[in-house]
C-alpha cells in the first residue's frame, strides 16, 4: 500500500507540473510575441543582448539553493521551515553583493563587452530583480520538497498572466520615452510578477502552518548541508552559461580568420541558435517535469537505502521522457519544413534539424538523470561529467570549425558533448544504485 501511495503520488506530480509547464509555455510564447509586437525587432535584439547576463547573474544569486532545499525538505531528516529561515539571509547578502557590483561594473559590461553604453540602466534593473526571483525560487522549492506540486504550478501560471498584464499595459507608455527606457521596465516588470508569485505560495500553506523562534533563527549545520549540495549543483548550470557566452566568440573568431564572412557567420549562428534549436528544445519543458518531480522522490527513498524502488523511479522517469522524446524526434526528422514555417514563417535549418534530431533523444533523458544524480548526493559527479562534456564539446568546436565545414563544426561540437554527458550520468547512475 505505502508504495502504491508513493508511486501515484509521483505520477500525480509528474501529470500536474507537465500540464503546468505547458500552459506557462504557452503564456512565455504569449509574452514573446506582445514584447516583438511592442518593442520591433530592434528592441527584441537588445534584450537579447542582455539576457545572457540576466541568467548567468539569476544562477549566481540562486546558487543552488532551490536543488538543496527539495532534496534536504524530502529527506525530512530535521527542522525543515529552518532549512529555509537559514538560507535566506544567506541569498539576501548574495544579492546585495551582487546589486553593488552592477552599481560598480554596469557601465564596463555595456560598454566594453556588450558594445553599447545605453544598456547600463536596464542591467542596473536586473540587479533590482534578482532578490525577488531568488526568494520565490526558495520558497517553491520548499513545496517541491514536501512533493506538493501544485503550489509551484499556480504561481508559475499567475507569474506568467500578471506578467503579461504588465507588459501590455506599460510597454506603449514606456516606449515613448525610448527604446532603453522599455528594455528597462520589461526587466523591471518581473518584480512584479515574482511578488505575486510569492503570495500565491504563501497562500498555499496549510491553514495550521506556524511558526517558532527554533524554526526562525539560522542554522548553521542547515547552511553547511545546503552548500554541500548547492555549489556542485550550481556549478553545472554555471559553466553551461560561461561556455554557452564564449560559444559565439569562438564561432566568430575563427571562421572569420579562415575566411568566412562576417555575414554568413551571423546568418548561420542566427538560424541554428534562433531556429534549430528552439526547436528540438520544444520537448524540454516535459522533461524537466519529469526531473523536478523525480528529485524529492529519489532524494527520500535513496536516503532510506530503497535502492530497488529508487531504480524503478529513475527508470520510470526515463522512459516517460522517451514517450515524449522519440515521437517528438520522429516529428522533427520527418516534418521539419512544415515546423519551421509554422512557427517560425522560415525554411532556413532543415538540414540542421535532420543530423541533430536523433541526438536530442540523449538530451531528453539528461535532465531526469542530472536530477538522480543530485538527489543521491553525487552533483559533484554531475558537475565533472558537464565539465568534461564542456571541454570536449569546446575541443571538437576548435578542431571542426578549422576544418571549413562552416557552422557544421557547431552542429558536431554540440552532438559530441551531448553524447559524453548524457553517457557519463547513465553510467555513473547505475554505479551508485548497485546493491
Amino acid at each position: 500500500k505505502g508504495e502504491f501511495m508513493k508511486k501515484s503520488k509521483f505520477v500525480k506530480s509528474t501529470i500536474i507540473l507537465i500540464i503546468g509547464g505547458f500552459i506557462t509555455k504557452i503564456l512565455g510564447m504569449l509574452i514573446k510575441i506582445v514584447m516583438t509586437r511592442l518593442i520591433g525587432t530592434e528592441g527584441i535584439g537588445l534584450y537579447m543582448m542582455i539576457s545572457p547576463t540576466f541568467m548567468l547573474l539569476i544562477t549566481i544569486a540562486q546558487l543552488g539553493f532551490p536543488v538543496a532545499i527539495s532534496k534536504l525538505v524530502a529527506e525530512d531528516k530535521g527542522n525543515n521551515k529552518n532549512i529555509v529561515f537559514s538560507i535566506l539571509p544567506v541569498s539576501i547578502i548574495i544579492n546585495i553583493i551582487i546589486i553593488i557590483f552592477l552599481l560598480f561594473f554596469s557601465g564596463f559590461l555595456s560598454t566594453n563587452l556588450l558594445k553599447d553604453p545605453n544598456l547600463k540602466t536596464p542591467l542596473l534593473c536586473v540587479g533590482l530583480v534578482l532578490p525577488f526571483i531568488s526568494i520565490s525560487s526558495i520558497l517553491r522549492s520548499y513545496f517541491f520538497g514536501k512533493q506538493k506540486m501544485l503550489p509551484h504550478v499556480v504561481s508559475n501560471i499567475t507569474e506568467d498572466i500578471i506578467r503579461l498584464i504588465t507588459l501590455l499595459l506599460g510597454i506603449p507608455i514606456f516606449i515613448q520615452k525610448g527604446i532603453y527606457s522599455a528594455i528597462s521596465f520589461i526587466v523591471l516588470s518581473n518584480i512584479l510578477s515574482e511578488i505575486t508569485s510569492i503570495i500565491v505560495l504563501f497562500i498555499f500553506l496549510p491553514k495550521n502552518f506556524s511558526l517558532k523562534k527554533e524554526d526562525i533563527i539560522p542554522n548553521k549545520q542547515n547552511i553547511k548541508n545546503i552548500f554541500n549540495i548547492s555549489i556542485p549543483s550550481t556549478g553545472s548550470r554555471i559553466l553551461g552559461n560561461i561556455a554557452y557566452f564564449f560559444e559565439p566568440i569562438i564561432v566568430t573568431n575563427i571562421l572569420l580568420k579562415i575566411g568566412y564572412t562576417n555575414n554568413f557567420i551571423v546568418t548561420e549562428y542566427g538560424i541554428i541558435n534562433g531556429y534549430v534549436m528552439p526547436l528540438l528544445m520544444l520537448p524540454s519543458f516535459f522533461t524537466l517535469a519529469i526531473s523536478q518531480a523525480l528529485l524529492p522522490v529519489v532524494s527520500n527513498s535513496y536516503c532510506n537505502n530503497e535502492l530497488n524502488y529508487t531504480k524503478k523511479k529513475i527508470r520510470q522517469a526515463i522512459f516517460f521522457s522517451l514517450i515524449i522524446g522519440i515521437p517528438a524526434t520522429i516529428v522533427f526528422m520527418i516534418f521539419p519544413e512544415f515546423l519551421l514555417k509554422t512557427i517560425y514563417n522560415t525554411s532556413e535549418g532543415i538540414t540542421y534539424i535532420r543530423v541533430l534530431a536523433p541526438i536530442f533523444i540523449l538530451h531528453y533523458i539528461q535532465s531526469p538523470l542530472t536530477s538522480s544524480l543530485q538527489a543521491m548526493n553525487k552533483a559533484k559527479c554531475a558537475m565533472m561529467g558537464t565539465l568534461i562534456g564542456i571541454i570536449i564539446k569546446t575541443g571538437a568546436l576548435i578542431i571542426f570549425l578549422n576544418l571549413r565545414i562552416g557552422l557544421w563544426g557547431l552542429i558536431i561540437a554540440t552532438s559530441l558533448g551531448t553524447i559524453y554527458i548524457t553517457l557519463h550520468h547513465i553510467y555513473y547512475t547505475k554505479k551508485y544504485l548497485k546493491n
